[in-house]
Formats: C-alpha cells, structure tokens, sequence
C-alpha cells in the first residue's frame, strides 16, 4: 500500500529593512502601530513567526516567516502588513519563496524536514539561507547522490537538537531549495556547518548565501526593539 503524502506547504521568508524615519516616531505611535500590525496578521490565513536580523545584517531589520497554503494567502499576508502604518516605514530587502516537498533521498519519503510546518516549537534562532547546487550534481546517477546524501544526513544526525526545514524552489525561485536550522545555539549550529563542510557533497555546491542569523522575537517587543 503506497503511503500518503502530506499536502504540500509554500515557504516564504520576508525580509524587511526599516527607514530610519521610524525612530523619530513618538513611543506612543510606535506601540499603537505594533498592536495594529499584530491585529492584522492575527486576521490573516498564513502561519508567521517573527524574527529580529537587527545588528546581524546591514541589509535587513526583521523577517516574516510565512507557512502557506498558496501563494495568493502569502501575498494577502503582505498586502496586510503594508496597509499598517508600520507596514509605510518598511523596504524589502531579501525574500525567498519555496514549498514543501518529500525528498528523493531519505529512505521514507513520507519524514518530514519541516518542523515549522509541522507545528514544532520555534527555537531560539534561525539560520536561513538559500542554497543552489551544480548542474553537475543532477547529472550524476541517482545511486552516486544517494550515496553521498547518506553521508551528509549522517553528520547532520549528530546535531539532534537543531531542527530542519528543508524546503524546494524549483521553477519558483532562484534558489533549489530554501533552508532554515532552527537551534537555541548558535555556535552548536557552526559545529555542523563545519562537519558539512568536510563531506563529499559539499564539492557540488553552487550558493548558499547570504545567510542570516534570526533571532525569535514577536511582534510587539520585536518593534519595540527597532528604536
């Protein structure tokens, strides 16, 4: 009996950088302007987590990070941030769109790399980047990747605590896939990208930058942050 599949999920990673207009703004507007953006994604269809790049990068403040069951729910999630007032004092500066899909490599095709889309608890950071192999690497026999993605799982299965979210953007987007550790410690997840860096599937790795630290925070203590 073949197993069922589970729906399938778009990824959006919304990064956003703020005018600095926005702290010249009264306190009173600022926090008035939190409630009003927290009320209207609170409306909307789309799962967020909301996250501070602040200080990390000089080319984004903040990211939404959507979980959809369309493309159309993630644009209707935007639209709502943007008829805020906050949503006036915001220029988007990175953002990435990808979907769920089960991988040709792992040996259940039904085990998930989504813990976001599977209601897992958010960790302390997220470590995002989009990532782009070689047209060499699809060339090779299904057998030679197999091989060498068994290696590349089997380091990964040494952080048990970081927590993926593996998603794909081909024909979407300019990446081939999307993704997201999630770790409460961000020196733990350098561990792992040293180890990967030292397996045989790394030689076939195009892109997989920029990559940006995201620190959990939600919506109201995150503009607050903002100054």
């Amino acid at each position: 009996m073949s197993q069922e599949m589970p729906p399938a999920r778009f990824y959006n990673y919304a990064f956003f950088k703020v005018d600095p207009k926005w702290r010249w703004m009264a306190d009173l507007a600022k926090s008035e302007s939190a409630k009003e953006l927290e009320g209207a994604l609170g409306q909307s269809d789309v799962r967020i987590r909301t996250y501070s790049t602040l200080g990390v990068r000089d080319d984004a403040d903040l990211l939404f990070w959507f979980v959809a069951d369309s493309v159309e729910q993630i644009q209707d999630a935007v639209s709502r941030i943007y008829l805020t007032v906050f949503g006036k004092y915001i220029t988007p500066s990175h953002s990435y769109l990808s979907c769920t899909r089960p991988s040709v490599y792992s040996s259940n095709p039904t085990k998930s790399t989504v813990s976001f889309a599977d209601n897992v608890e958010a960790k302390r950071y997220a470590i995002v980047y989009p990532f782009t192999k070689t047209r060499e690497w699809y060339l090779l026999p299904m057998e030679r990747r197999k091989e060498m993605m068994t290696e590349h799982i089997r380091v990964s299965q040494k952080y048990p605590e970081i927590l993926l979210n593996t998603t794909y953007s081909f024909g979407i987007h300019d990446q081939d896939f999307m993704l997201a550790f999630e770790t409460d410690d961000v020196r733990r997840f350098q561990d792992l990208i040293v180890d990967l860096r030292e397996t045989a599937v790394s030689a076939y790795v195009k892109s997989d930058v920029p990559m940006i630290v995201c620190v959990k925070k939600d919506i109201i203590p995150l503009i607050a942050s903002l100054g």
